[in-house]
C-alpha cells in the first residue's frame, strides 16, 4: 500500500493568476495648479477587461483617465505603459498603443466627418509610410462599427450632439489601439445609442481590446463592467468584479444614497433602487 500523500487536483482558486496590466499608475499625485485631485493613487488596469470607473461628480474619475492617457502630468509617482513611464515614451508610440475619447472634444472648423475620422490614422503614418489602402479600410470599418457611414460627407459642425459623439468614437476605433479610454462616451446619446455604444465597447473587449470607461449611469456601468473601479474624493474605495464589490453600504458610503439592490433579470447584475428618505 502506498501511503504517499496524494497531490490534490488544482482548483479554480489554486490556478488563478494575477491578471497582467500593461497600464498602471503607481503612487501618482495629479491636480490642476495648486489643487490636488488625486494623491498617492495606485491603480492597475487589467488587460483584456472592460473596466468602468464610477463615482460622484468631481471625485477624480476624468482626472484619472487623463493621467492614464498622459494628458495630465503627475507631480509624484508615474503612469507606466508596458513597464515604461508613459512620460518617457514618444507621443506617437503612445498613440499606437493607447487611444482616448475625452469629454467634449473639439473638431477643426470646416472638416468633414470622414476626414476627421481619418486623423485617427495619424500615429500609423511616417516619413516612409503615407496614406494606404489599409488606412482607408480602417476608417471605413470604424465608420461602419460606429454607425456613421451615412455621415461621411457631412460637415462635423452640422451634426447633432449624438451624431458627433459617434463620429468621435469612430475616430478612436480608426486608431486601432489595444487600449481604449472612453471618458463618458454616452454623453449626448439617447438610451438606444447608449446601448449601441456600450455594446460596441463590449464587443471590442471580447476581441481582446482593453477598455476603460468613465460612466455615470450605475445600471449601465454594472451591466457592462467586467472590472469596476469606484472612486470617492480622489481615492479608489473599491475595485473588482461588480457582483463581489457592490453593496448598499458601499453605495451609501460613496454616494450618500440609501438604496436597495435588485438583480437585473437579464444580466444578473445589480440595479440600484433609491429608497425614499422622507
Amino acid at each position: 500500500m502506498n501511503d504517499t500523500p496524494r497531490t490534490p487536483e488544482p482548483t479554480a482558486e489554486s490556478i488563478h493568476r494575477t491578471p497582467t496590466a500593461r497600464l498602471q499608475a503607481r503612487n501618482i499625485t495629479v491636480g490642476y495648479g495648486d489643487k490636488v485631485i488625486l494623491e498617492n493613487l495606485d491603480v492597475s488596469i487589467p488587460d483584456g477587461e472592460f473596466t468602468v470607473i464610477v463615482g460622484p461628480n468631481a471625485c477624480g474619475k476624468s482626472t484619472l483617465l487623463r493621467a492614464l492617457a498622459r494628458m495630465l502630468p503627475t507631480t509624484t509617482g508615474a503612469v507606466h505603459l508596458d513597464d515604461t513611464p508613459i512620460s518617457d515614451t514618444p507621443p506617437k508610440d503612445v498613440a499606437r498603443r493607447l487611444s482616448l475619447l475625452p469629454q467634449s472634444p473639439h473638431a477643426p472648423d470646416g472638416i468633414l466627418v470622414e476626414d476627421l475620422i481619418g486623423r485617427g490614422r495619424y500615429p500609423h503614418q511616417g516619413m516612409f509610410r503615407q496614406w494606404s489602402a489599409s488606412d482607408q479600410q480602417a476608417v471605413e470599418q470604424a465608420m461602419s462599427r460606429a454607425n456613421v457611414t451615412d455621415l461621411a460627407d457631412r460637415f462635423v459642425a452640422e451634426l447633432s450632439g449624438g451624431q458627433r459623439q459617434r463620429v468621435w468614437i469612430a475616430l478612436v476605433l480608426a486608431q486601432q489601439t489595444p487600449i481604449v479610454l472612453l471618458d463618458e462616451p454616452t454623453t449626448y446619446l439617447d438610451i438606444t445609442h447608449q446601448i449601441e455604444v456600450l455594446n460596441l465597447a463590449r464587443n471590442l473587449q471580447r476581441e481582446g481590446v482593453t477598455i476603460v470607461a468613465v460612466l455615470h449611469e450605475l445600471t449601465l456601468a454594472f451591466r457592462y463592467a467586467t472590472n469596476l473601479i469606484m472612486m470617492k474624493e480622489g481615492q479608489i474605495v473599491g475595485s473588482g468584479p461588480v457582483t463581489d464589490l457592490v453593496t448598499p453600504d458601499l453605495i451609501h458610503d460613496v454616494y450618500n444614497l440609501n438604496c436597495d439592490l435588485i438583480t437585473d433579470p437579464h444580466s444578473g447584475r445589480p440595479i440600484v433602487v433609491p429608497v425614499d428618505q422622507n
